[in-house]
């Protein structure tokens, strides 16, 4: 059963509310799970279900998603200030803690991993590493500016979302249902809008779509790390896996299914529940 908590961050000036569900027994060890740019926390439901027995899992909401507060600054919407909310979080946990990370949520686990004294024990990365296509930015910055504004029923928004995380993978019925609820916010008058704050993809328009290089906190991360990728992704390149799993992450690659696999089926909630558990 997943427990809504908040905990307050500072930035800049404005203090807001970054909103969390966790899940299991809170003197267990910790498992946060963090989303892509986006979701929301609650896209880990069944990883958390199934990995209640054995561990604490907090699933916060970036700030503009979700439960969390907006910004009012559109300029915020960064991972450095992703990363600052988060580290509050950890401050308000005060355990060591285990990190899975989808796309944003990877990046913005390498940041705090690569730091110095850094909680973080082990490291999930699905489908984000060293460096990130051109292509596959731009890909993600066009489909957010044409995104509808307003949808009229929950299955236009349902439809919506089975279109564009198309590469997700083959979600049952179920699971597309789940992810909808927990994407949808009613609007006034009427209607649902997704869930975050429409300004999150205003950094992504003003940027040049540039290859990113995040070598340099790769090379900083010294925990051990599991590399997730969808076996079609455009974001987490062959190349760009190999080279992890050379620098010694373990991988594993997810069938039919490309950016971002979406960690619901059985096999990869093992593969994590494998990973978290083994020592050494």
């Amino acid at each position: 059963m997943a427990r809504q908590g908040f905990v307050p961050y500072l930035l800049g000036t404005d203090f807001h509310r970054l909103a969390f569900v966790e899940f299991g027994n809170p003197a267990a060890e910790a498992v946060v799970c963090v989303h892509g740019l986006t979701r929301t926390g609650r896209d880990f439901d069944p990883l958390a279900e199934a990995l209640a027995d054995r561990f604490h899992v907090i699933c916060p909401d970036l700030p503009g998603r979700g439960k969390s507060d907006w910004l009012g600054d559109a300029a915020l919407y960064q991972p450095p200030s992703y990363v600052i909310a988060l580290a509050h979080l950890l401050a308000f946990l005060n355990k060591p803690v285990a990190w899975v990370g989808t796309s944003l949520g990877g990046i913005c686990g390498m940041m705090i991993a690569a730091a110095k004294h850094t909680p973080v024990t082990r490291l999930v990365l699905n489908d984000v590493g060293a460096q990130i296509p051109a292509a596959a930015l731009a890909r993600i910055r066009d489909y957010m500016t044409k995104t509808p504004e307003r949808f009229a029923a929950m299955a236009e928004l349902e439809a919506h979302l089975r279109m564009v995380h198309a590469p997700f993978g083959k979600l049952s019925d179920a699971q597309w249902a789940h992810l909808a609820r927990y994407s949808a916010r009613r609007t006034e008058g009427g209607g649902f809008a997704l869930h975050y704050d429409p300004k999150i993809a205003e950094p992504l328009r003003a940027a040049i779509p540039l290859d990113a290089d995040l070598s340099p906190i790769w090379r900083q991360v010294s925990v051990p790390v599991l590399a997730i990728r969808g076996a079609e992704s455009d974001l987490l390149t062959e190349p760009v896996f190999e080279r992890m799993a050379s620098d010694g992450a373990a991988t594993l690659t997810v069938s039919e299914c490309g950016h971002a696999p979406a960690l619901m089926d059985q096999p990869t909630i093992d593969a994590i529940r494998a990973f978290l558990e083994a020592r050494g």
